[in-house]
């Protein structure tokens, strides 16, 4: 949608358009959520969803929408011999609504939103008469109780569905809702090549995570090894670190954990991050020997008690984690009630609200 905004613009200062847009994806598909296609009344059509495959059936759609101003939400499959649908094999949900002169304040706060860099979401209630909300970091006010979970996915950096999922009484008061985020996500900075990087790699992709491996050994650093990480990248860790940062590439959303067990890069590279202005959560893998050790080696480099004390170490919740891919829940769990600045503990010894209003 980014990409065609400013030609939507244009065109809805004319008349109404119809603007459909990819909402869900299941397996392959040409395109990500997001993807946005507009159409005019009199049949003009910019920007694409599939690259051919489901235009024509959402042409009729748009023009409908145009006609009754009724949004509504269509589903492609797999295509066979007797229906639309998508080629490759996968599934999305596009919803397709009519925008009108009513709706150039939010659009043009968007444009100009983007235009000077800064994050935000536009949130969409799936429902026949839509209702539409802005959202900016730090800035949530109550909207029909989808407020805090929207603001989750704009923190987060990516785009997802909010509100009920289902046709319960819920539904009504917290109706399901897209929320397109317009965001970098945020960085993971993994140090270190072993299994417990790979495993920690693969889970925090899941969680919209910008994923960065870095290590100085060629050999156990390469695509093949890491397939889910987003950048492979073979340097010392703090040499890296320090480049990114003086590149501008690291914000007050950067996780950075240290999951080796080598002094000559986990030292550098922890007074690396600690140095850094901003950084959400340094992290460092290892046993309490390994910590004590570590925490006289950072002193000897000349890091105070107070300094060394904003490192998570050892990393990880107390959840019996032995695997990686179990020792990388332990450590994204400790990730998360750091961000949200929850207890961790568990739900059933707690009361109140499980989502609580945000502060």
């Amino acid at each position: 949608m980014r990409d065609l905004l400013g030609q939507a613009l244009d065109l809805l200062a004319e008349g109404p358009v119809a603007l459909a847009r990819i909402i869900d994806r299941i397996g392959a598909g040409p395109r990500d959520t997001g993807a946005a296609m507009v159409v005019t009344p009199n049949g003009r059509v910019v920007g694409s969803l599939s690259g051919g495959c489901v235009e024509a059936a959402l042409l009729v759609t748009a023009q409908q929408a145009l006609a009754d101003g009724s949004a509504c939400v269509e589903r492609f499959a797999a295509a066979d011999e007797l229906t639309v649908g998508l080629p490759c094999g996968g599934e999305i949900e596009v919803f397709v609504e009519r925008l009108d002169h009513a709706d150039l304040p939010l659009l043009r706060e968007l444009r100009a939103a983007l235009t000077a860099h800064q994050p935000i979401a536009y949130a969409t209630t799936l429902e026949s008469t839509p209702d539409r909300r802005l959202l900016r970091p730090g800035q949530v006010t109550p909207w029909r109780g989808l407020d805090q979970d929207a603001a989750a996915l704009l923190a987060a950096g990516h785009n997802g569905m909010v509100g009920a999922q289902d046709c319960t009484p819920a539904a009504a008061t917290r109706p399901r809702t897209f929320v397109q985020v317009f965001r970098s996500p945020a960085r993971m900075i993994l140090a270190g090549a072993n299994d417990y990087t790979r495993a920690l790699t693969t889970a925090a992709t899941q969680l919209g995570y910008r994923v960065t491996v870095v290590d100085a050994r060629e050999t156990f650093t390469t695509p093949a090894l890491f397939p889910t990480a987003d950048d492979v990248v073979v340097d010392w860790p703090h040499r890296y670190l320090t480049a990114e940062a003086a590149a501008d590439r690291i914000d007050d959303r950067t996780v950075v954990c240290v999951l080796t067990h080598d002094p000559k890069f986990d030292v550098p590279m922890l007074a690396a991050a600690l140095d850094l202005p901003a950084v959400a959560f340094i992290g460092a893998l290892g046993s309490r020997r390994a910590h004590r050790d570590r925490t006289t080696r950072l002193r000897d480099h000349g890091l105070s008690p107070a300094t060394i004390a904003r490192i998570h170490s050892p990393l990880g919740l107390d959840l019996g984690a032995h695997t990686p891919e179990e020792t990388a829940v332990s450590i994204l769990a400790q990730i998360l009630a750091t961000r949200t600045n929850t207890s961790a503990r568990p739900l059933t010894t707690l009361t109140g609200p499980i989502h609580p209003p945000t502060p």
